[in-house]
């Protein structure tokens, strides 16, 4: 049986992996293949049942070591993949469209005080811009519409807008990738399908706070309705799901293995179908390969390649080196005096500047950003209700409707009875505070004795930033009156064991590999040091926090990796 060949191989479907796939599909249809170890998520099917939920997460036999142990119960290929290391537990996603699936959809452009020295010229502010543009544009990034309408209204954003101005801080819409229909000026009405520019159906936004949880209604503009539609409908990409790589091997001109070639003549990926049998390996062959499978998972697969393998010994000593969480701190304010009603409109809908536009202070440049969550969890958060009943307040009310009905006191007794067990509920006026900023960027990943990857964060060194957002996260509670303002409480003391969405570094940007792992030489730009046509693409090559949402320098930094890899300068209609 002859071996499949391919131009290139893209290992991911986040944004790094789905740019380049489209880019590098345009150049050469039909002969890219991408590799994604997650499952496809087509309209309705993430779950949203305890149970179901419970089953989403990733755990493959072989990984045992980095789950939570209430996380060990069921193998799945599921979508939330939580990591734990040490002073740093990581939150990544499976699934066709990578962290696209689950973030929050923030289109956040940094400053430039953010590119310092760790940054080459070649990818700084300036370089950057012509790329920033054309992803915003093909994400869709916009504000929450603003048009009069009652059900456009939301309160949590009018209550973190008024708490900046009392604090003396910029706040404003945040640019979101959302459909709210094609016509940026004029909105589709709620819940209302179209397709998009792109020819992939969705739904203007329903406001139901699930974003973090997977969009059942495909409001959220996913790669999977973008770039990795386009690449798979228009070009002829191919797509396999539940593919999980396992080593890069640089092939001689005879296609056999030869680890020490310098990828000349291409590379044989190996990889393993977790849907036919996770023990099965099997390989393709492609004449350039782009690892896209985030900073935690592109790190590791290049470790294991260089350390356990052997496979691809050039690369660069500085593999696993600046690791950052992006200066990531979720924090809530509970009780407050003011409605918040976190479980209505799109996750985060406004930002909150504290020294990082204006004013900038590196040590303690971050931004303050509202956050909506699904009303299934403020449920549960009624649980814990100060004064009442640990039973949960759909117990308490079934509770309270059948003494009702025992008593013989009637329908409209019960429907009071419902109403009061249920009105003003603690969700309603709680708070939730995301934050991000500069931390240090001096994480550093490495592989354990069973080579699987680990992460030292060295949390003092960023603590100037941690201590001004609970400073911040104090001065909301103040200024709504709440009862109690705390931090997740893994990061309370002795634990201090902080938790990111937003793993940055690793297989960072530099002029040479005495600084870094991939190439910021505009002809060679995400080439790893050491070889040709290995490429890496994806938060692993930012060089150091940017303090905004980094989904949109990830994304400009990938449009300029594809540019460098066809010749071919972007455009918003891929």
């Amino acid at each position: 049986m002859s071996e499949e060949l391919f131009e290139a191989v893209v290992i991911g479907s986040g944004f790094g992996g789905a740019i380049t796939a489209c880019r590098l599909a345009k150049k050469w249809p039909q002969q890219v293949l991408v590799l994604e170890r997650g499952k496809r998520y087509p309209m309705g099917s993430f779950p949203r049942s305890p149970d179901g939920l419970a089953k989403n997460f990733w755990n493959v036999p072989d990984e045992p070591r980095r789950r939570a142990k209430a996380l060990r119960k069921h193998e799945s290929t599921g979508m939330f993949d939580v990591r734990n290391y040490k002073h740093m537990d990581a939150v990544v996603c499976a699934g066709l469209g990578g962290g696209s699936l689950i973030y929050a959809n923030v289109f956040l452009e940094p400053p430039h005080e953010v590119f310092d020295a760790r940054w080459p010229e070649s990818c700084k502010k300036p370089a950057l811009d012509p790329y920033y543009r054309v992803a915003k544009e093909v994400l869709g990034a916009r504000p929450v519409p603003s048009n009069g309408e009652a059900r456009r209204r939301i309160i949590r954003t009018e209550l973190f807008q008024d708490v900046a101005k009392r604090l003396g801080r910029d706040s404003e819409l945040a640019d979101i990738n959302v459909f709210f229909g094609n016509d940026f000026d004029n909105p589709l009405p709620i819940g209302e399908q179209a397709r998009n520019r792109y020819g992939a159906l969705q739904t203007s936004c329903v406001y139901c706070g699930e974003c973090d949880a997977g969009c059942n209604t495909h409001s959220k503009n996913t790669l999977d309705l973008n770039y990795l539609f386009v690449a798979e409908q228009r070009y002829g990409a191919q797509i396999r799901t539940e593919h999980l790589v396992d080593k890069i091997v640089p092939v001689d001109e005879n296609r056999a293995d030869d680890p020490g070639a310098d990828g000349a003549h291409g590379y044989r990926v190996y990889y393993r179908d977790l849907a036919s049998g996770p023990k099965a390996v099997t390989s393709v062959v492609a004449r350039k390969v782009v690892v896209s499978a985030g900073s935690l998972g592109s790190t590791e697969i290049l470790m294991r390649c260089k350390q356990v393998f052997g496979t691809l010994p050039r690369l660069s000593a500085r593999l696993g080196q600046r690791f950052s969480a992006n200066g990531d701190f979720l924090s809530f304010v509970v009780g407050s005096d003011k409605a918040a009603d976190p479980n209505y409109g799109p996750v985060i809908t406004q930002r909150t500047d504290f020294n990082l536009y204006r004013d900038f202070d590196r040590e303690r440049a971050f931004v303050l950003e509202d956050a909506a969550y699904p009303t299934l969890i403020a449920w549960f958060l009624e649980g814990y209700k100060p004064g009442f009943m640990r039973l949960g307040a759909l117990a308490r009310t079934l509770r309270s409707i059948w003494q009702r009905i025992l008593s013989g006191t009637g329908i409209g007794s019960m429907g009071f009875a419902l109403a009061r067990v249920l009105g003003g509920d603690l969700s309603y006026n709680t708070s939730v505070l995301l934050c991000m900023g500069l931390d240090r960027s001096n994480g550093t990943m490495s592989l354990d004795r069973n080579g699987r990857l680990k992460l030292d964060w060295p949390y003092k060194d960023s603590l100037p930033l941690y201590k001004a957002i609970v400073a911040a996260g104090k001065n909301f509670k103040k200024h709504t009156r709440a009862k109690t303002f705390f931090a997740l409480p893994s990061w309370w003391w002795p634990f201090r064991n902080n938790v990111c969405v937003h793993a940055l570094g690793g297989c960072v940007l530099a002029d040479d590999p005495e600084h870094g792992v991939v190439s910021a030489n505009p002809n060679t730009f995400g080439q790893a040091f050491g070889y040709q046509g290995l490429y890496v693409a994806d938060g692993g090559i930012l060089p150091s926090a940017v303090g905004a949402n980094p989904v949109a320098t990830i994304s400009a930094l990938a449009e300029r990796v594809a540019t460098g890899i066809t010749g071919i300068e972007p455009d918003v209609d891929l």
